[in-house]
């Protein structure tokens, strides 16, 4: 697993990206300008799926990083 800086895997900060991406579009829904970006995105549970998609993409890329945290600790000497 290939690491970014001191600990932080590549896939985490992937993740984290996706995450803060799916948001944008949470938050414009929510704010009322969905319809702006597709008429399918008017009605408020669309703003509601994209924030459930953020949460899920941050706890996914959660993983990789406690993981990486973990080997760290374990592989410091006693």
């Amino acid at each position: 697993m290939k690491a970014i800086g001191p600990r932080v895997p590549v896939s985490a900060v992937v993740l984290f990206a996706l995450a803060a991406v799916a948001l944008v579009p949470a938050l414009l829904c929510f704010a009322g300008f969905g319809t702006q970006l597709h008429p399918a995105l008017s009605d408020p549970m669309a703003g509601l799926a994209f924030l459930v998609t953020a949460v899920a993409l941050a706890g996914s890329g959660a993983f990789p990083l406690v993981l990486a945290r973990l080997a760290a600790r374990d592989e410091r000497p006693r």
